[in-house]
Order: structure tokens, then sequence, then C-alpha cells
């Protein structure tokens, strides 16, 4: 100790206590410390604090320092920051409030019995003030951080609760800390507080650095306040609030951007809403819901799982099943409406809506409703053959089981035709692959030559300019082609998607590019029909969703065989390049924010985030030789398909993080906007490339099955 306060320029401070060698004097000593520190008023307090907050985030799980009183440390320390703006703005202790609460939420991260203890010290209602927004969005975002992992545990959740304005809060943080973060800090440079600055950049990067970490921490504070609304889910008593169609119509559109890493943001709630049956009501009668979800769905998302889940859920509950929600609110949201699975419902819903409305010809067919499972069974019939998503096994076959559920129940004569005839055609395509197994060989042989004949003629229509003859020939080959050749189906579903672009029929492209993806080992792998896909939805308007296509079609073309789809040194092909572009520009976290509020002002001087906008409505297609290699290249050995089809190794598992950077990298010259959006968040694709992620842990309240709803 002597010689440690001999090197010190202060003995006796923080760190030479912890360099003393006698432990009974070391307890003591840092005991005493934190209970003098917030009494004190010394210069250079920050400098324990921040040596507190890199310890709890090295050693969330040690106890010494929760045994010795840091929780009450941490306590006094922010209500002073609260209650004494003097002090606060003295020195540096405006970072004091930011690390105290920090340091509370890595101590309550993992260990239940620290939760308990933080509880006790009184924690609690400080960092409500915090979430309150007494100070600034970044105290919001550390308090919102160790609520969250306060109300994941039995034990201390309903200390939580208990406080009423928890949850409001939460949800009045989830719907606008994006524009919060972009209206105080991100839009005015130049008048960044310099506390905020250092805090995201640790001192290094400049203003690029500065806006990267923003658009990070905005999207961790929404995505936090999420996952702690998500506690609150679990408790029927507190649905009523979450389940405001104001609130849920926005939850399908909080994704958390491409920088989100690890959170589930809006679908891992609705997931958990939709868990129970006091949350299915709302969901299904909010205008938009459904179609949000089979989009997610019917995605490169890695949490489509979660929407499956969530529509399965719906159609298991009779009573959302068959709920009625107005089209018209619907073109109010901000999610294209599925014009096309509603009209093609039109007529059959006639004779339903006057016998469940008297008087219904008097309803305006402008203003038709469309139930739940109409709008659902179209997704979930292209999803029909999707073999495992990540650790989520036989997902196909859970989709047959509730879709033959739904047409042999109680409520089937209440379905549409339309629904009917799709929901039959899946059941026959099962019957179809079990009879197959019954065939001699020479027969499926047989079938599979007249499938490529026939498919050879498509292609042949569709080079010569026949592209409604081509897409017939499709079809009648797939009428043909043996269940189990899974690879030429393949083929001919992305024929048939391209053959629907070039008609101007995205939902029909993205249905046929979806169950191709579906079909191809690994799932959503297949790189034409991920560009197809990315050209239909953005046809839709979905920005995200195609936007996830294409990064994922660039990745898989860096690795393909295929010398029409191999990048050339690694250089990105144009017509990628324009559709992602001007995706980032849709999809950005911060839009909205910057529609309502403005862009960026540098030095006083207005610029426009989204750069110019140019005309990109038209992609490169697949050419006559795109589907001349489609029947060339990848038949390949059909006779084998059927035989180990799923036996083959995923050479495909890991997408390449350095391809993806360097073909971002190709981007940044050509446009000013890309060095300002898409490289500070080119570094965090990892969260769209990471294929089969890790699923959150139980306590953190998304990993549930459907259980029997509580009377």
């Amino acid at each position: 100790m002597d010689k440690a306060s001999s090197d010190c320029p202060y003995p006796g401070c923080f760190f030479c206590v912890l360099k003393e060698g006698n432990p009974s004097k070391r307890r003591g000593s840092i005991l005493k410390f934190f209970r003098e520190l917030p009494s004190q008023d010394d210069d250079g307090q920050v400098l324990p604090i921040s040596g507190l907050w890199n310890t709890a985030m090295a050693h969330p799980n040690d106890p010494e320092f929760i045994e010795l009183g840091i929780f009450e440390c941490m306590t006094a320390l922010i209500w002073k920051g609260l209650r004494n703006r003097r002090w606060l703005s003295h020195d540096q202790n405006i970072y004091i409030p930011y690390y105290a609460a920090h340091i509370i939420g890595s101590y309550t991260m993992n260990m239940e019995e620290f939760a308990e203890s933080a509880v006790h010290a009184g924690v609690i209602p400080p960092l409500v003030e915090l979430l309150r927004g007494r100070l600034t969005w970044v105290e919001q975002r550390v308090a919102v951080r160790a609520l969250g992992h306060l109300a994941t545990y039995a034990t201390t959740f309903l200390s939580v609760a208990s406080n009423g304005e928890i949850l409001e809060l939460s949800i009045q943080l989830a719907m606008n800390s994006l524009e919060i973060v972009y209206s105080h800090f991100y839009q005015y440079v130049d008048r960044r507080p310099s506390y905020h600055c250092d805090l995201l950049t640790r001192g290094m990067g400049g203003v690029e650095m500065e806006s990267r970490k923003a658009e990070e921490w905005a999207s961790q504070l929404q995505c936090w306040s999420l996952q702690l609304i998500n506690c609150f889910a679990f408790k029927p008593e507190f649905l009523s609030t979450i389940c405001k169609p104001e609130f849920l119509i926005k939850l399908p559109g909080m994704w958390g951007g491409l920088v989100n890493e690890a959170s589930p943001a809006g679908i891992g709630l609705l997931r958990t809403i939709c868990h129970h049956k006091l949350g299915r009501g709302p969901v299904a009668s909010c205008p938009g819901i459904i179609e949000a979800l089979c989009n997610i769905a019917c995605s490169s998302d890695d949490w489509q799982y979660m929407a499956i889940d969530c529509l399965l859920w719906l159609l298991q509950d009779p009573i959302s099943c068959h709920k009625l929600s107005n089209r018209d609110s619907y073109h109010e949201s901000k999610w294209p409406c599925t014009e096309s699975r509603i009209e093609s419902n039109r007529e059959s819903l006639k004779p339903l809506l006057e016998s469940l409305r008297p008087g219904a010809d008097r309803l305006s067919l402008e203003q038709d409703s469309v139930m739940v499972i109409d709008k659902a069974v179209p997704a979930l019939v292209d999803l029909a053959e999707i073999s495992t998503l990540g650790d989520n096994k036989k997902v196909g076959d859970s989709i047959v089981n509730v879709l033959q559920e739904c047409i042999q129940g109680t409520g089937h004569n209440s379905l549409s035709s339309h629904t009917k005839e799709q929901i039959e055609e899946i059941l026959h395509s099962r019957q179809r692959l079990k009879w197959e197994k019954n065939i001699p060989k020479e027969d499926l042989h047989i079938k599979q030559a007249a499938s490529l004949v026939v498919k050879l003629e498509g292609n042949s229509l569709f080079s010569s300019g026949n592209i409604s003859g081509a897409a017939s020939k499709y079809s009648e080959a797939l009428t043909l082609c043996p269940m189990r050749s899974k690879k030429e189906r393949v083929v001919l579903y992305s024929n048939r998607a391209q053959c629907h672009l070039l008609l101007q029929q995205p939902l029909a492209a993205i249905s046929d590019a979806t169950r191709a993806l579906c079909l191809h080992n690994p799932v959503n792998r297949h790189a034409k029909s991920l560009w197809r896909r990315a050209q239909a939805y953005d046809m839709l308007g979905l920005a995200k969703e195609s936007l996830l296509d294409a990064i994922l079609f660039i990745n898989e073309c860096s690795q393909s065989a295929d010398p029409d789809l191999s990048l050339r040194q690694n250089k990105v092909p144009d017509y990628a390049e324009r559709l992602v572009k001007k995706q980032m520009r849709a999809a950005w976290l911060f839009r909205e924010a910057a529609i309502k509020h403005g862009g960026v002002h540098c030095e006083g001087n207005a610029g426009n985030i989204y750069g110019q906008e140019t005309d990109d409505s038209e992609w490169e297609t697949a050419s006559e030789s795109d589907m001349g290699n489609d029947g060339r290249d990848e038949m390949g050995n059909d006779d084998c398909d059927w035989k180990n089809d799923d036996e083959r190794i995923d050479k495909f598992d890991k997408p390449s993080i350095k391809v993806a950077w360097e073909c971002c990298c190709s981007l940044a010259p050509r446009s000013m906007l890309c060095a300002y959006i898409i490289l500070p968040t080119v570094l965090l694709w990892k969260t769209v490339f990471a294929i089969g992620r890790t699923q959150l842990d139980m306590k953190h309240g998304y990993n549930v099955q459907l259980v029997e709803d509580e009377p």
C-alpha cells in the first residue's frame, strides 16, 4: 500500500484502495469509499466512476462491490445529478449519472441475486427519473437497459411493475426514440453536446464515427425499450395497455435497422403478444399487421420464424382466425397494401359479409373487410415446403398441420373459395409426395424428363419475348416435375418469378421466389430468386425486405460458381448497387425523423441526407442466357435429388463479411450518400448476414411456445 501511495499523485484514491494487499483493509476502504463518494464535491470524481464502469463491464458477475454497497452509491450519485445541477455542470460530473446507471445495468444483467440487491438499494426511482428524460437521451438509454434487466427476473419484476409509469414511458420511448436522437443530436452536427460525442466515440473518431454510433445507440434505445415492454407482455393484466392500435401498428416497422445485432425488436414483442389469447384479438383487428407479418415471414429477415409463429398462432385461435379488419384503414399505414390478395377474395367475400351483417349490401367494397385467415394463408402456403430456420425444425410441417386444421375445423364454411383452393393445393402436394414414394423410379424419371421438355419450351418462349406463354409452360412443368426433385422445382419457380416480374405482377413474383427459396438447400440462399424477390419487393415499396434480399444476393454471387452471377474481383454489379443504394435511403433508421425535421445541418448549412434522388425504378432482369443457364447448370444430376438432397453439405453456411465490406466500399466513390450513410453502417452488416443467429435466453421473453390460455 505504501509503495502504491508513493507512486500515485493522489495517495488514498480509489485506485490505490484497489491495490491494497490486505483483504480486510481493502474491503473496509472500499466500503468507506462507496459511502462517502456521493457527499463529496472534489474534482475528478468521474475517474473512479469510469474505472467502476470498466470493472462492471468486464466482471459483471463479481459480487465484491455488490456486497460493499455499490448500488447504494450509484443510486445516490444519480439523485445528486438530478437534484444538484450546479454540481452536475462542474468539472466532468456530467458523465457520472450515465456511468452510474450503466454500472447498475451491467451488474444486474446476469445475476438475479444482484438484481434483488439493486432493488433493495432503491435503484428503481432514480432510473425512472432518467427514463422520463430528466437529463438526455443517452441517460434514457442506460436507464431503460437497467430497468429491462431488472424486469426479466421474477423476483424483481413486481418491483418494476409497481411503478405504473415505466410501461407507459417505455411505449412512448419505443415510438419516439429515433426522432428524439435525430432531432436532439444527429441533425445539428455543430450543436452536438461534447460529452455525448465523447461517450459515443470514447474519444476516437470524428463526425462520421459519432453519426454511426448515434444510429447504433438510437437502435438500442428503441430495442431495449421494446425488450422492457416485452417483459410486461407476458402478464395478461398489462396487455390492454400494450395492445393499443397506435402502438401495435408501428411494431413491424421497429426492426432496429442494419445496426441492430441481437434484438428481435418489434417482431419479438408481437410474438409475445400473439402468444396469449388477449393479445391475438387486438393484433388481428389492427389494420396492416397481418400484411406486415406476411411480408416478414416471406423475407430474409433473421427473425422470419417469429412472424411465422405469429401467423400460425393467429390461425389456431378460432376467434382471431376469422376476425375481420378494414382494408381502407391500411392504406394510411406505412406498409403498402397487398391489394391483389384482397382483390382475389373480393367476390367470394360477398356472401360471407351478407350472412354476417344484415344490410351488408350497403357496405362499400372500397372499404371491404378480409378475414385474418384469408390474408395469412397465401404467405403460409408459399412457406409450406421450408425445412428448418435456424434451430426451428420442420417449420413447413407445422404450417401444413395448422392449415389442415383450418380447413377441417368448425369454421371451414366461412373460408373463401380462393383460400380453400390454396390450402387444398398444398395438401394435395403432400399427398403427391407420399404417392411418389411408392411408384417405380423409372416412372419418376419419365415425369422428370417430360418436365424438362416443357421447361425448355418455356425457355424458348421467354427468349422470343412471349413472357406469358413462358410462365404457363413453367406452370405446366411444375405439375409434371416430381415433388422430391427439389433442385429442378427451385429453377421452375424462380423462372416463373422472373416472368411475373416482367409482367408487372410483383405479388406473384414474391410468391414464386419465396417458394424457390424455401425449397433451396440451404434455405433462403438461391441467388437468382433473392434478386427477383428483391425487385418485386421494390415494386411494392417494401424497402427493408428488398434491401435484405439484395444484400444476400450480393453475398451469394460472391460464392457462386455460376459465371453469370460470380462477381469479378468482388465488384458489386451495377444493378445491385443501384438497388442497395436506393433501399438504404428508404430504409434508413432516421428517414422518417429526417422527413419530419429536415436534413442534417453542418456548419450552418442544411444538407440533403438522401443525396440526389435518381430514378432507380428499372433494374437488370434475367436475360435469355439466364433462362438457358437455369435449364442447363441448375438441372445438374436430378437423379440424385430425391436421394440425398437433404444431406448435402451447406458449403455456403458462413457468408463472407469480407466480401460484403469490399462490395460496400465499391459503392463509396460513386456517391457522397454512401460515404455518409452506407459506410458508417457497413461494419454492422453482420446483422443481415448472421443466418441462424443464436436465440435469446428464455428470460428475455422471446423463446416461448404456444400454450393453453389461462382461464
